[in-house]
């Protein structure tokens, strides 16, 4: 009788010591599960932060004025425009002005009429 009740006092201890790590484990754990909640509110805040300020830095003014300023680009007209061939020729979109010569010293040149 002596050896069961010893026998059950040590599976009683054994259980309880058992438990008491269960329940430790459990707050270890929900605990981590709080700091990635944090963690993820955070992020999630810092996701929207970005996009607010992609949105504002991606405004067709501001975009325009970068390429200008910083790019050095100007808006495409049909006299800076050239069409590619499939062989790799351009062919000009605008038909290039014959040259003109300077005019002589002594002769006269044509005026637009008024």
């Amino acid at each position: 009788m002596a050896r069961i009740n010893l026998l059950l006092l040590l599976a009683v201890i054994a259980t309880a010591l058992y438990l008491v790590h269960t329940q430790y484990q459990s707050r270890q754990l929900y605990t981590e599960f709080d700091r990635a909640l944090q963690e993820t509110r955070k992020l999630e805040t810092e996701h929207d932060r970005l996009q607010v300020e992609k949105r504002a830095q991606a405004t067709p003014l501001r975009v325009e004025k970068l390429a200008k300023e910083q790019l050095q680009m100007r808006t495409a007209s049909p006299a800076i425009t050239q069409y590619v061939r499939p062989d790799g020729s351009v062919i000009p979109a605008v038909a290039p002005l014959p040259p003109t010569t300077p005019a002589k010293p002594g002769t006269a040149t044509a005026r637009p009429a008024r």
